[in-house]
């Protein structure tokens, strides 16, 4: 550890990456032997910043808590501020007389633009360093120097080309700073959910903070990572990484998984399958490249061709949807797991959203919106990027042609039911080869299950076959009204 100019502090500013291990911006702190004030801001006052949802306000109080005693055990307090942060850095530098801050880069345009509002400003040094992603966009260029919007030529860039720097270790010793500096109370930024508190599911199933994330990756790769790709879309095997929270709010580092993916395994059909897991790391990335370039993911259309697209407005339809009310039992499992537990599977992410945006005809940006406050894992990149997929809208998208059929969905991906019999508790004594399409079940074997459509259980809110066709006509007229001008 360097031992000059060590009398004015460095601000290590946390954000997402609430971690200690490959942390770059703490490793440079460490390394300069200055005393380190750690702080995180609660910045809510940018209108080009959104402000995370309710699950993600769950996350974010136990995430902080968890990283708060991480860096207590190595002598340091973290420091927490409300307000806008280039004023919360200028009072801190200004108390403290620090002369140097780092933080690791963020790649929202208000992000960006407070970042390099507060680079401009800072009287000493303002360093930024890459650390929840593995390439800058900057690095993953067309052969013409553009930006990519299809995902199998990025995803050849990127694996051909110069492998992600491998993890920094966690700092073993980290002078802290000494001096006074006041720090609001987490408990005071009411982050968790009171009157009621809905959160019990949520907390049962997660474990937030840089220990948790290692734990669950530690499980993902020993028992599941070898048969990914052939369990990874069954909802009711718990075969996904179940990472996407951790990452997002940087308990993990995408380096720490890629490079653990190559760890030594015994399976003969192992490389494969750790591919198609790096594959998913990167896909992550891809959005957050897509953000880079195209800051308005969240609200308009990346194919402007949608924006003849006339979508319904069916207040009465989207809150079925929300509420897992749909008549649909593999869709109303989906929802229901994501209001239970702040988290939905990724194959049955793709079916709701196909059946809100096609089935229904419902805008996507509801859609969301709706996702940004329930899941635990809601990204500003990934979000926006994976519902205009789904929509067909996006880059790389599905087509809005190709349209998910619940009924067959839930046929081949919850053969045995045992998906919708967790979510859907009153379909849980209906025979699995009718739970699929419940309404088509005879009376009797209804009755005998203690189902009655239209009361203990919805019936469809829509007809499968009219409302896809509806969406195709619906495409059609669209396209007809852009080429007609």
């Amino acid at each position: 550890m360097s031992t000059n100019d060590t009398q004015n502090p460095i601000i290590v500013w946390f954000r997402q990456d609430l971690r200690l291990h490959d942390n770059p911006a703490l490793h440079h702190a460490a390394q300069t032997g200055k005393p380190v004030i750690a702080l995180y801001i609660r910045d809510e006052t940018s209108p080009d910043i959104r402000i995370p949802g309710a699950a993600s306000r769950w996350w974010l109080h136990h995430s902080l808590q968890s990283l708060s005693a991480d860096l207590s055990a190595l002598g340091v307090t973290l420091c927490l501020k409300t307000g806008p942060a280039a004023d919360i850095i200028a009072d801190v530098q200004r108390e403290t007389h620090t002369d140097a801050i780092v933080w690791n880069r963020r790649y929202g345009e208000g992000e960006q633009a407070v970042d390099a509002d507060i680079k401009g400003n800072f009287p000493g040094e303002a360093k930024s360093f890459s650390g929840i992603i593995m390439h800058e966009p900057s690095k993953v260029r067309t052969g013409s120097d553009k930006p990519y919007r299809v995902y199998t030529p990025f995803w050849k860039n990127f694996s051909g080309g110069e492998p992600p720097r491998k993890p920094y270790p966690k700092p073993k010793e980290i002078n802290a700073f000494q001096g006074s500096l006041d720090s609001e109370s987490l408990d005071d930024w009411h982050l968790l959910p009171t009157k009621p508190d809905w959160s019990g599911g949520i907390a049962n199933v997660w474990q937030p903070g840089e220990a948790g994330a290692h734990a669950r990756a530690a499980e993902f790769m020993q028992d599941h990572l070898d048969r990914y790709n052939e369990m990874r879309d069954l909802p009711a095997e718990d075969c996904t990484s179940r990472l996407s929270p951790h990452l997002h709010f940087g308990e993990v580092s995408p380096h720490q998984l890629w490079y653990r993916s190559y760890e030594k395994s015994n399976s003969p059909r192992s490389d494969s399958d750790r591919e198609v897991f790096r594959k998913e790391l990167v896909w992550r990335e891809f959005s957050y490249h897509l953000l880079q370039e195209w800051p308005d993911l969240a609200e308009e259309n990346f194919n402007r061709k949608f924006d003849t697209f006339e979508w319904r407005e069916d207040e009465e339809a989207l809150s079925a949807w929300k509420r897992g009310q749909t008549g649909y039992p593999i869709v109303d499992a989906g929802m229901r797991q994501l209001w239970q537990t702040g988290w939905m599977h990724n194959r049955v992410r793709m079916i709701t959203g196909s059946f809100l945006v096609k089935h229904l005809l419902i805008d996507w940006r509801h859609g969301e919106r709706h996702f940004w406050d329930c899941l635990v894992d809601a990204d500003p990149a990934s979000n926006p990027a994976q519902w205009q997929w789904v929509a067909g809208t996006g880059a790389d998208a599905s087509p809005y042609f190709r349209i998910f059929n619940p009924i067959m969905q839930a046929e081949k991906f919850d053969p045995t039911g045992a998906y919708i019999k967790k979510f859907v508790p009153e379909l849980k004594d209906l025979p699995a080869k009718h739970l699929p399409a419940p309404w088509d079940a005879p009376l009797t074997v209804l009755r005998d299950a203690g189902v009655k459509l239209g009361d203990t259980y919805p019936r469809p809110i829509v007809d499968h076959p009219m409302a896809r066709q509806r969406a195709l006509d619906t495409l059609q007229a669209s396209k007809e009204a852009n080429e007609a001008g």
